[in-house]
């Protein structure tokens, strides 16, 4: 059970509060409640190159990480299609730290050329390393354009083509953050040795005068209902042929997400999985197969990714799934196979609750949800679901109409 308070000043930022006196430590987590999905189709890649900036510099502070650090703490963050998120650690009687410097670059960064050309070359090096040089490093830019015709999820969170990182200008950056980077579109937590009392005054000295913005009403296109089998297959450089099925499954904030995310369990989440056992260690089809779920706030996908064995067509592969698949369809889960993955999904969340940071970054994100309490009850919803539940989903999305399927095929040498 974790514990919080919340609070919300007068320019809306939340501010959730986990008090733990059994740490010296406390993290200080802020997510922005922008992501990919929230870019132009023509300007992709700006939430991604952001969390790069937010690290660059701000009106006061020159370099973000040596305060930081020199307070004995570490800080990171991450992007994704949802949310950008920055965390930091830091021992306890040095929490102001994280405050002053998370207050100064949402007031504002260093809207200079030279940040921006020193980030740019950053995020287009990454680009080139992850997703250009790499082998299979372009698939999601494959999968997400097949199986999204019109959601912004179409596009990675690293952005569809490069130019639109390298193109970016100073006034473009400037607009992107004064549209996102607000207090009322911004979640505080603070999770560790302090106390609510401290937390709030500390939030009202730091925060408390930065204007809110006007963020944006969120209009985005639903996808529609995929009708037909999406393929596409692509050639490159890669050691060896590769298969990768989605097909379109719930959001988080839908209750029978818990149900498709315990039927990706049941697929491939441990050596007594059904892909896992039966076409990699007993058919030996493949070798290597897994199979998870996005877990978008909007209507994701449920993923089976494979690279088959040697002599095994992507053909011979593709039909061994959907053997697999019809059975789901055919026959409920076994009690005793069902408990299984959910005893799973009971450990690896309270595992992911073990740390005041996770603990923050993960009440930011059911704040964001819309209650923070169902953290406390996630255990209890993957618990309710049924054998006929994971049936039923099985029959709903695991269909050739709602999947796209990505295969992609090793040049040959000459």
């Amino acid at each position: 059970m974790i514990e919080f308070s919340r609070f919300e000043l007068a320019n809306g930022l939340r501010v959730l509060v986990h008090e733990d006196d059994c740490t010296p430590m406390v993290a200080v987590n802020v997510l922005y409640d922008v992501g990919a999905r929230d870019e132009a189709p023509d300007k992709t890649g700006f939430a991604h190159l952001f969390e790069h900036l937010m690290f660059g510099g701000s009106i006061n502070i020159p370099e973000f990480d040596d305060p930081i650090q020199r307070a004995g703490g570490e800080s990171n963050a991450f992007t994704n299609s949802d949310i950008t998120n920055f965390y930091c650690t830091l021992p306890a009687e040095n929490i102001e730290t994280a405050f002053w410097l998370e207050s100064d670059r949402m007031l504002g960064l260093d809207f200079s050329d030279k940040a921006l050309e020193v980030q740019r070359k950053v995020v287009v090096e990454e680009f080139k390393e992850t997703c250009l040089n790499q082998p299979y490093g372009d698939v999601w830019h494959h999968i997400a354009e097949l199986a999204f015709e019109v959601h912004s999820y179409r596009w990675p969170t690293i952005g569809k083509e490069i130019k639109h990182i390298e193109e970016a200008t100073l006034e473009d950056v400037k607009t992107f953050f004064y549209k996102y980077y607000r207090p009322n579109n911004a979640i505080l937590v603070v999770s560790g040795n302090a106390k609510k009392e401290q937390v709030k005054a500390l939030a009202e000295k730091w925060f408390s005068e930065i204007p809110k913005g006007d963020v944006p009403t969120r209009t985005l296109e639903q996808e529609p209902i995929q009708k037909e089998l999406h393929l596409r297959t692509n050639v490159g450089k890669v050691p060896v042929d590769a298969l990768y099925m989605v097909f379109h499954a719930p959001g988080r904030r839908e209750e029978d997400y818990y149900t498709a995310d315990l039927l990706s369990d049941v697929l491939s989440n441990g050596n007594s999985s059904r892909l896992y056992r039966r076409l990699l260690k007993e058919q030996r089809l493949f070798t290597q197969i897994d199979a998870y779920i996005t877990g978008t706030i909007d209507p994701g996908l449920l993923v089976i990714e494979g690279r088959p064995a040697e002599g095994v067509s992507l053909e011979e592969a593709e039909a061994a799934v959907w053997k697999e698949l019809e059975k789901l369809k055919e026959k409920p889960v076994a009690e005793e196979e069902l408990r299984k993955v959910k005893n799973k999904a009971e450990s690896t969340l309270t595992f992911s609750e073990s740390n005041i940071l996770n603990k923050a970054i993960n009440l930011a994100f059911f704040e964001l949800l819309g209650d923070a309490s169902v953290i406390n009850k996630e255990v209890e919803l993957y618990e309710k679901v049924t054998t006929a539940e994971m049936q039923k989903m099985a029959q709903r999305i695991l269909t050739k109409e709602n999947c796209s399927e990505m295969r992609y095929v090793a040049e040959k040498e000459n």
